[in-house]
Formats: C-alpha cells, sequence, structure tokens
C-alpha cells in the first residue's frame, strides 16, 4: 500500500494521530469508570479503545511504505472526570469525526482515488457512528447512577464494528465473519 498524494497521506497521518490518542484516552476512562463503580462501561470503553486501535492501525498500514519524521496534527480532548463527563467527552469526539473530519478525509482520498485510504476512512466514519451511539446510550444510563448490561461487547478486528451482544453472523461493515471478533 502506497499514498501518491500528499493531502491525503496527511489525513492518514492525522487520522492516525486522533484514533491513537482515542485508544489511550479510552483506557484512561474507561479504567476510571470501573474504579468509580460501573464496571460494564469501564469494558465499553476498552472495545472501543480496541476499535479505535484498529483504525489507528488501518491508517498506518495504508502509509507503512513511507518511512521517516512526520509531525502529526491532531485535536484530542484531555481531562479525567466523572463517567457522564468522560461519556460526554468520548460522544463528542466521535460525533466531530462522524461529521467533521471523517468526511473531508473521505472526499479527499475520493478524489485523489487513493483506493486504500478510502476503505480505511469508510471503515473509520461507519464504525464512529456506532461508537457515539454506545456511548450516549451508556451515558443516558450512568445519569441515572446505572450500569450497562454484562452482555458481551464483540469488536471486529478488520474495521473496529462494535456490537453490544453477538447479533450478526458477519460484520456488516468489511464482511469479517464474527468468529473473528474480539470479545470485550
Amino acid at each position: 500500500m502506497s499514498v501518491k498524494n500528499a493531502m491525503t497521506a496527511d489525513f492518514l497521518r492525522s487520522a492516525y494521530g486522533g484514533e491513537s490518542m482515542a485508544n489511550q484516552r479510552y483506557l484512561v476512562w474507561g479504567e476510571a469508570a470501573e474504579k468509580d463503580g460501573f464496571p460494564n462501561i469501564g469494558r465499553l470503553f476498552r472495545g472501543v479503545a480496541y476499535a479505535e486501535w484498529v483504525h489507528g492501525k488501518n491508517h498506518f498500514n495504508v502509509l507503512k511504505d513511507e518511512l521517516g519524521d512526520k509531525t502529526v496534527v491532531a485535536g484530542a480532548i484531555f481531562g479525567l472526570k466523572t463517567v457522564v463527563d468522560n461519556l460526554q467527552g468520548a460522544i463528542n469526539g466521535e460525533i466531530h469525526e462522524v461529521e467533521q473530519m471523517y468526511p473531508v478525509y473521505l472526499e479527499t482520498a475520493n478524489f485523489q482515488n487513493e483506493k486504500d485510504a478510502q476503505r480505511s476512512f469508510r471503515f473509520a466514519l461507519e464504525v464512529e457512528k456506532i461508537h457515539a451511539k454506545l456511548f450516549t446510550d451508556a451515558q443516558n444510563l450512568a445519569k441515572e447512577g446505572k450500569d450497562m448490561g454484562g452482555e458481551p461487547i464483540y469488536v471486529c478486528p478488520v474495521c473496529g464494528y462494535t456490537e453490544i451482544g453477538a447479533n450478526v453472523d458477519k460484520c456488516p461493515i468489511c464482511g469479517t465473519d464474527k468468529s473473528m471478533f474480539k470479545q470485550f
């Protein structure tokens, strides 16, 4: 895989940086949720952290033939507050990716005919929509002082698709068999 156009390459690096930071932030927030008595919301954060790692890996792999030092610029949400506040931070980040970041990145990759980048951006865009809903549902429970149920959380290792319970035979985004999904 290689990228011919500088703008798409810049967007891949930015997305890689953002996904890498989201991965770490969600791990921290998940640990905090568990300590605050929300073990299943903590598990959701860990599952989504893995999905963000998948996105970062996908973006990195599109650029794997590029060697050298690059400056990566990506916005990030910082802070450690209540589980409700941390979930709001997660929701805000996911909505930013869905409404602002990935549509622009995908349109650029389409315009520049960068097929591998298109695939990576499309996977991330579709999955981030799901993450926003999962975090919103979890936040609604947390606002009432309730944790999520204990159903397993499954994540596709190819695109990061995330679901609660095993409701599909294969990933609806990339087609990977559910037997390959990672369980949290």
